[in-house]
């Protein structure tokens, strides 16, 4: 995984065009973990979860400076694959929230969610509709 870069500079990065090469070194700097996906998948997922996260990250409950993201392409036993990215503590590392935009998950499937460390991520603290995880992030 990347050095955890702040939120601000990997979106400062982004913006630039640094991430805009398909080839797997780029992507995995761009912030991705994990994947189940092929390669040539990933920098349009790194678009479309940059895209999710720049709608939240006005947030009061992220800080640019002192947090990090980086994204995770899931394949879970009862479902289909699905992207997540994870907002973390810099200095510490530990993750603060998952955020799904479309869960993958056959009990669940499609719905989006958001598990942090509100209540030790025990069940979501948001699940519903994409519209529902920004109205958590910008309440």
């Amino acid at each position: 995984m990347r050095d955890s870069i702040s939120i601000r500079e990997y979106v400062k990065n982004y913006t630039e065009g640094k991430y805009d090469s398909p080839d797997v070194e780029t992507q995995i700097e761009a912030g991705w973990y994990d994947w189940f996906c092929k390669d040539s998948s990933l920098k349009r997922k790194t678009e479309v979860l940059t895209q999710k996260l720049l709608q939240i990250i006005s947030s009061s409950k992220i800080n640019l400076d002192t947090m990090y993201c980086f994204f995770k392409n899931n394949y879970p036993l009862y479902g289909t694959l699905y992207d997540d990215f994870r907002i973390c503590d810099r200095e510490t590392g530990f993750v603060l929230y998952t955020v799904i935009p479309k869960s993958g998950y056959t009990k669940n499937k499609g719905a989006s969610e958001v598990w942090g460390k509100e209540n030790c991520f025990k069940e979501p603290l948001v699940k519903g509709s994409w519209k529902d995880v920004i109205s958590f992030f910008l309440k």
